[in-house]
């Protein structure tokens, strides 16, 4: 099999981290991006892949992130968004959005959408970390995307868990038939560090004794793995929603195909800066 080249955000730790660890003994190239360039660095360098250091609260980094890619990569065959977090209250970035919904879905939506000359020509796999939080949190309201309104970390990341999947349906209707495919899936409940700055009630589930019963990031990590080495139409159908390597079922909204569409386009409409 011809060499592939995997890109994985969010790669520095947790789930990511374990999924680059994972694939880079397929031979591929892996290329980890992170935040922190200490700990990005270190990861690459143990497991001998590419990396790029980006903050998804920063789209002008995203944006230079996206054009790094292209200019080394004339090829990519998957794109896993798997950055991500909860948020400690409502907060806004330097581009004016609220954290959570930049970070977990605008961020990515964007990098994506400037990837995707690539990502087409590749035939590429784009696989969106979501999280069975789009159920227990997700309430969706299209003309309150950032939750101006009724804030609460929990519905913030819920929300941004099922702008995820919807992004991911929407992606499979517009490209699909192009060769693009895509997939979502949950984790499951990893002992990650990711919400332990916000003031979820997950907050205290993770660094409760629980954690001590939940997944490893290695155990999280293998759907993430699964979607990168299978074979749409074969493996795992494109467009879905999965847990536990396997097809899972979502919220009502998530399959409401009129509110993907709206997604995505009110989603195009705060990045069309970066686009032009």
């Amino acid at each position: 099999m011809e060499q592939r080249t995997i890109v994985i955000t969010g790669a520095s730790s947790g789930i990511g981290e374990a999924a680059a660890r994972t694939l880079a003994q397929t031979g591929d190239t892996i290329v980890v991006i992170g935040r922190s360039a200490q700990r990005t660095r270190a990861v690459a360098q143990d497991i001998g892949a590419d990396y790029f250091i980006a903050d998804f609260s920063r789209l002008d980094q995203v944006a230079e992130l996206a054009a790094a890619l292209k200019e080394k990569y004339p090829r990519i065959d998957v794109l896993a968004n798997n950055a991500g977090g909860i948020m400690a209250g409502r907060e806004l970035t330097a581009d004016g959005h609220e954290k959570t919904f930049q970070v977990n879905h605008l961020a990515p939506f964007l990098l994506t959408r400037l990837l995707q000359d690539t990502l087409l020509s590749s035939a590429a796999k784009v696989i969106n970390t979501s999280s069975v939080a789009h159920v227990l949190f997700g309430k969706m309201d299209i003309a309150d995307l950032e939750l101006v309104k009724k804030y609460s970390s929990n519905r913030a990341y819920g929300n941004a868990k099922l702008a995820n999947i919807l992004f991911t349906k929407e992606l499979h209707r517009r490209f699909n038939t192009q060769g693009l495919s895509s997939a979502a899936f949950h984790p499951g409940g990893v002992a990650t560090n990711f919400s332990a700055g916000s003031k979820s009630s997950l907050r205290f589930l993770y660094g409760s004794g629980l954690r001590s019963y939940m997944l490893t990031p290695a155990q999280g990590a293998q759907t993430l793995v699964w979607l990168a080495i299978g074979e749409p139409g074969q493996d795992w159908r494109s467009g879905e929603y999965f847990a536990k390597s396997k097809a899972a079922r979502t919220s009502r909204q998530a399959e409401d195909a009129n509110l993907a569409r709206a997604m995505w386009e009110e989603s195009e409409k705060l990045v069309t800066p970066w686009l032009l």
